[in-house]
């Protein structure tokens, strides 16, 4: 992929998973933002060649969650 096309795509998955964050854990967007930026998974995702973009934001917010809450993440079985 592109790495215009890459950038195009988190514009788009990011505030998804943001949203997820807001509605289940009652955090205001600016600290959601903040918390999901420093996360692990994020810095995975935003790496073109981890092949997390392939996920949906709900799994996304899944694997989020549970490093937020073990400091472990889970991957799915199809994950790379």
């Amino acid at each position: 992929m592109s790495e215009e096309g890459f950038s195009a795509l988190l514009t788009v998955i990011v505030p998804m998973v943001i949203a997820l964050i807001v509605a289940e854990h009652g955090l205001d967007e600016k600290r959601a933002t903040e918390r999901f930026y420093s996360s692990r998974i994020y810095d995975e995702l935003s790496n073109e060649s981890s092949k997390l973009w392939h996920y949906s934001p709900k799994t996304l917010f899944r694997l989020y969650d549970e490093e937020t809450k073990t400091g472990d993440i889970t991957y799915p079985e199809e994950a790379g």
